[in-house]
């Protein structure tokens, strides 16, 4: 009865009980993160079967174009309520683009990932299976780990060190192992754009990183792609030629690529990413290349070699080791680990939320 009383006295004095221990919260940036994987990953999917209809820059300059219309609808939605909320209060109306060095920001980081990673992307999967390109531009977390060390004054820890000599052996492995489907091939030359993605991934995670601190998810994805379609541009002749030779299904296909892992997985990205560590959002992008590799075996019937999987597995464990993601022994004998992103109890959610985190 006594209990029943306390409850009650809670409920009316508006005050939320904590959660049973038990009792588990998916986090927003958790549940963005995993929107982001599942896109990416089929974009993998979608590159490799449009290989045939259109060449890379034209794909990038559609799929550029595809995002950035539902963007700026959306940006013009969000801005209009944005703009009735200023007027109500007397606040200034917030601007359409950022100014100085934040502008400058998400220029280059939208030139860099969203042009140039797509390009070489695309172009790298006339070479690769889709397993394998994903498995070599997952090496971006070791890259991002590499420029930390001289521009961020980290240096090059005993880890980092391991963790790249055997994310190398994985590389040579995938380029020793092609690939198990006769039609799909893999050479050195596709091997070397897909690295070179994956340098240009991991400089729009630095840099973008960077812009977040000042300007706002959905901006920053709106104007990082408005900046890569125009850097894409020169490819619009090309595109439009293409488009018209392309079957009804290559053009949807184009177009999913633009609004599902584009627009809406690129905002969810920075989403993310705003409210959380880059090394950790990196990192949960490794689930990645066994999304594709599954997808890509029951959509495309493509796989990569058994030495080209054991390639990827070194890949994947190099970075782990690279951004130290394996649980650590302590001294006495116990196994230090990390929870997993997403899931907290009931004092981890309060944390949260007098963190200000949302």
């Amino acid at each position: 009865m006594k209990s029943l009383v306390l409850q009650g006295a809670i409920r009316d004095a508006g005050t939320v009980p904590l959660l049973p221990p038990r009792i588990r919260v998916v986090s927003l940036p958790a549940l963005a993160a995993v929107v982001t994987v599942v896109l990416w990953a089929s974009a993998f999917i979608g590159i490799r079967a449009l290989g045939d209809s259109f060449s890379p820059g034209s794909m990038a300059f559609v799929r550029l174009l595809a995002a950035v219309v539902p963007l700026t609808a959306i940006m013009l939605v969000v801005r209009l309520r944005r703009r009735g909320t200023a007027v109500d209060d007397d606040r200034p109306v917030p601007a359409w683009f950022p100014r100085g060095r934040a502008l400058g920001l998400v220029i280059a980081y939208g030139v860099a990932w969203f042009a140039g990673y797509t390009v070489l992307l695309n172009w790298a999967e006339q070479h690769l299976d889709a397993g394998t390109a994903s498995l070599l531009v997952n090496l971006a977390p070791i890259l991002v780990a590499l420029a930390a060390g001289p521009f961020l004054g980290e240096g090059f820890p005993r880890h980092l060190v391991i963790g790249m000599a055997i994310a190398f052996a994985g590389v040579v492995l995938i380029a020793v192992g092609g690939s198990a489907t006769a039609d799909a091939h893999a050479d050195w030359f596709g091997i070397l754009l897909g690295l070179g993605a994956a340098v240009l991934y991991a400089t729009g995670v630095l840099i973008q990183k960077s812009a977040l601190r000042t300007v706002g998810a959905l901006t920053a994805t709106w104007l990082g792609a408005l900046a890569g379609l125009v850097a894409t541009l020169p490819f619009a002749p090309a595109a439009i030629a293409e488009l018209a030779d392309a079957d009804a299904s290559a053009v949807a296909a184009v177009i999913y690529l633009g609004i599902g892992p584009t627009a809406i997985a690129f905002s969810t990205w920075a989403y993310a990413l705003a409210r959380t560590d880059a090394g950790a959002m990196a990192a949960t992008t490794l689930v990645v290349p066994a999304i594709v590799i599954v997808m890509s075996w029951a959509i495309l019937d493509e796989l990569p070699t058994g030495i080209g999987i054991i390639g990827g597995v070194l890949c994947i464990g190099g970075v782990a080791i690279a951004r130290r993601l394996l649980p650590r022994t302590r001294r006495g004998g116990g196994v230090e680990s990390v929870a997993p992103a997403g899931v907290i109890g009931a004092q981890g959610a309060t944390a949260v939320r007098d963190s200000g985190v949302r």
